[in-house]
């Protein structure tokens, strides 16, 4: 099954619009420095928009830029803003309900699934933007040497 890298990339659209310091940034600039497509940029950027983390700045210059200081943009609310299918799947289809097991994993596995994403969503809303961006610029530091 293949994975999400929305999140990932949004991260990355976020913490460049952070490190450019209210420059405003263009989708093609980010799509080389993420490796992917401008139009996919494009389409995530437009989920961070409407979630209010990042705006559009039409015209000659124009780009993105940050919606709101770095520092308030947790990594939860990216995650929220871009990630729009469950992280875990439950079966296709209802297990046998004649069998113990069948009967009975799915409320199982669905306390487990619970506290692990809860677990994870107090996680991302310890980190914003802002440190993010600090620990890109403080790992250039050491490697530059």
């Amino acid at each position: 099954m293949p994975t999400s890298s929305r999140f990932a990339v949004a991260v990355h659209i976020l913490a460049t619009l952070a490190m450019h310091k209210g420059q405003p940034v263009p989708s093609d600039a980010i799509a080389r420095s993420a490796s992917t497509n401008p139009a996919v940029i494009r389409r995530l950027l437009s989920m961070l928009n409407a979630a209010g983390l990042s705006q559009s700045q039409l015209g000659q210059g124009g780009g993105a830029l940050l919606a709101a200081p770095p520092e308030s943009i947790l990594l939860l609310d990216v995650y929220r803003a871009v990630e729009n299918e469950p992280l875990f799947a439950l079966h296709r289809s209802d297990p046998d309900p004649q069998c113990v097991i069948g009967r009975h994993i799915q409320p199982v596995l669905q306390s487990t699934i619970g506290r692990a994403l809860t677990a994870m969503e107090d996680e991302l809303a310890k980190v914003t933007i802002a440190d993010v961006a600090r620990d890109i610029r403080k790992l250039a530091r050491q490697t530059a040497g």
